[in-house]
């Protein structure tokens, strides 16, 4: 995994189920790892930032609260890109590289699923990381570590987020969340 980029994750979603609920947003930073110094984690060059607007194709099964969580509204997707066109050039940028996200069971079930509905072959490396796992291990036993969502990582690592929500905000914080932790 040292050799694969990483390719930090985040999806803003309709609701909770991946098979009822779709991807409204997609966000990714993909980062080449460089070695770190004084044997620290690797240090992150940023390869691509990836934003898109998905367009719903089942809002009648949407959840109306993670649409106002989400500050769905259609202005906003009037232009947003179909999921076949989104999920080809996702996989293109994202291949080979080590899927990281904040929670990465809620995310990878959608994006998981978002490849079955749009017929495009995933390519990303096996590996997966996932954050709050990491975050866990890490800060256990840190006193004010009492919540591990990304919000609350974000305040206690002094990670500003004034976008919280969006994918591609969400995925920058996840990204800095993950390099906080490789300080501890």
């Amino acid at each position: 995994m040292k050799k694969h980029n990483l390719a930090f994750v985040d999806v803003e979603t309709t609701g909770f189920d991946p098979i009822k609920n779709e991807i409204i947003e997609l966000g990714a930073i993909i980062v080449r790892q460089v070695p770190g110094e004084n044997g620290r984690g690797p240090k992150l060059e940023i390869i691509h930032e990836l934003e898109y607007k998905v367009k719903p194709r089942r809002l009648e099964t949407a959840d109306p609260q993670a649409l106002r969580i989400n500050g769905y509204n259609e202005g906003d997707w009037l232009f947003a890109a179909d999921l076949e066109q989104v999920m080809k050039d996702f996989a293109e940028k994202t291949a080979g590289a080590t899927f990281v996200a904040h929670n990465m069971a809620f995310d990878l079930r959608f994006i998981d699923q978002a490849f079955v509905e749009s017929g495009v072959e995933n390519k990303m490396h096996y590996g997966k990381l996932d954050t709050i796992s990491i975050a866990f291990a890490r800060l256990y036993h840190h006193e004010k570590a009492q919540a591990f969502s990304l919000g609350a990582l974000s305040e206690l690592l002094g990670i500003t987020n004034s976008k919280a929500h969006t994918a591609l905000a969400d995925a920058r914080a996840t990204m800095e969340v993950y390099k906080k932790l490789l300080e501890i």
